[in-house]
């Protein structure tokens, strides 16, 4: 039996007012970046709000993010960090990350944000390289699809036991139950969840918010 409601504009307009406790200067990038063309690569509201609680309750200091765009999710994570906590954040698109930082500073959290301008995976590798196995509490992926099984194991070798890797995109716009579609990102979609699914390393469950998010907590 079918067990989740259909959302309607005036039931999702509830979600958010009885869901958000943003930041002023979350308010200001998520109303910004509804102004550009690519507006659909941020994360929505809700989501911030529930990688809010996760960051709280691990406890997280150090935290990874795959994917940055104009920098809502990672100042959603910083604003929840110590002061002494830290993102590595990785991208590879100067334009969307300056956005980022300009309101990053204004947030006042641009100290825990070290932002990398390269591929992810030469980062994750030299973080790897550096002996930092094990020393993360928290990942988020959201970059291109076709490598989050690629990201996804560099994730699990960083992170501690305890620790959490959400990944973004995961019911795909429902795009993954049409058996006519077999392109490189939507079988990429299909073996992540596959491959956490049937991952004993890990206790996982994919939750139906935004566009599907991915939960892997490391045993």
């Amino acid at each position: 039996m079918d067990k989740t409601i259909t959302f309607t504009s005036e039931l999702y307009q509830y979600l958010l007012d009885h869901n958000l406790d943003e930041h002023p200067v979350q308010s200001q990038l998520r109303e910004h970046t509804a102004t550009l063309e690519s507006s659909s690569l941020q994360i929505a509201a809700e989501q911030g709000a529930f990688m809010r609680l996760l960051v709280r309750m691990l406890r997280a200091r150090r935290t990874i993010e795959i994917g940055v765009f104009t920098g809502y999710s990672a100042l959603t994570v910083a604003l929840e960090l110590p002061e002494d906590g830290r993102i590595i954040a990785c991208d590879i698109n100067e334009e969307w990350t300056s956005v980022a930082r300009e309101f990053w500073r204004r947030a006042g959290v641009d100290g825990k944000i070290d932002l990398r301008i390269a591929p992810a995976l030469e980062t994750l590798d030299s973080l790897i390289a550096d002996g930092e196995d094990g020393t993360f509490d928290f990942a988020f992926i959201d970059a291109d699809k076709a490598r989050y099984p690629d990201y996804y194991e560099r994730c699990m070798t960083l992170l501690r036991a305890g620790g959490l890797i959400a990944i973004d995109n995961t019911l795909w716009a429902g795009r993954l139950v049409d058996p006519a579609l077999s392109d490189p990102d939507t079988e990429a979609i299909r073996r992540i969840n596959r491959e956490v699914h049937e991952d004993t390393r890990v206790v996982s469950a994919l939750v139906n918010i935004g566009d599907g998010m991915l939960l892997a907590l490391k045993r």
